[in-house]
């Protein structure tokens, strides 16, 4: 009988575990180019967001895209957007992006964009920003 119930323990502690990754994998982010990140901003649905400086965001930034500053408060700030629709984000090259994609990772967004190479790409690929 104890046999039994430490086998069926196990195995509860190996479904519970398989369970929360499969939640932790229903999270990705995905890298895109310029020309994707363009698609992706013709979508209604998709959430994009600047987060550089305001003073980088001033200079130039995508357009429709909203301002959220990557800094000590950023998780707080994020409550502004809906986990449920997808986030394109970016940057000046890609770090502070991609920092900040892990972190709506883990904060449950589900779908997560990621320009890869930020503005500066956008830029050298001749595509429109507005101040």
């Amino acid at each position: 009988m104890i046999k039994k119930l430490t086998c069926f323990l196990i195995l509860l502690i190996f479904v519970v575990g398989c369970k929360e990754k499969q939640q932790e994998d229903l999270s990705t982010i995905q890298m895109v180019s310029s020309d994707e990140m363009e698609e992706l901003m013709q979508q209604e649905k998709t959430q994009l967001v600047d987060v550089r400086t305001e003073k980088e965001f001033e200079s130039g930034h995508l357009i429709g895209a909203q301002n959220i500053v990557y800094d000590e408060n950023f998780l707080e700030k994020l409550e502004s957007l809906d986990k449920n629709k997808p986030v394109a984000v970016y940057c000046h090259s890609g770090g502070r992006s991609e920092k900040c994609a892990e972190i709506l990772k883990k904060a449950g967004f589900k779908k997560i964009y990621d320009l890869e190479g930020g503005i500066t790409q956008w830029e050298y690929d001749k595509k429109d920003t507005v101040k």
